[in-house]
């Protein structure tokens, strides 16, 4: 289970260092790529289609890349 990320104010650091450091501390928990991807239900099959999509561009790219390097 994910805990929400928490920062406490420490003596020399103004508000805005503050917020700039929680909203690292949210980035690295990956608490709203967890939200945003969570948004909405994808069924299995959908998450499979779009597996195979993304890895068919990436063999696309790759060999594009060695047709160009070559």
């Amino acid at each position: 289970m994910n805990t929400l990320p928490k920062v406490t104010l420490r003596s020399d650091e103004s508000g805005e260092q503050l917020l700039r450091r929680f909203s690292r501390e949210v980035v690295k928990s990956r608490l709203l790529t967890d939200v945003r991807r969570k948004r909405w239900f994808v069924s299995k099959s959908e998450l499979n289609r779009i597996a195979k999509k993304k890895a068919a561009r990436r063999t696309r790219k790759t060999q594009k890349e060695q047709q160009q390097g070559v």
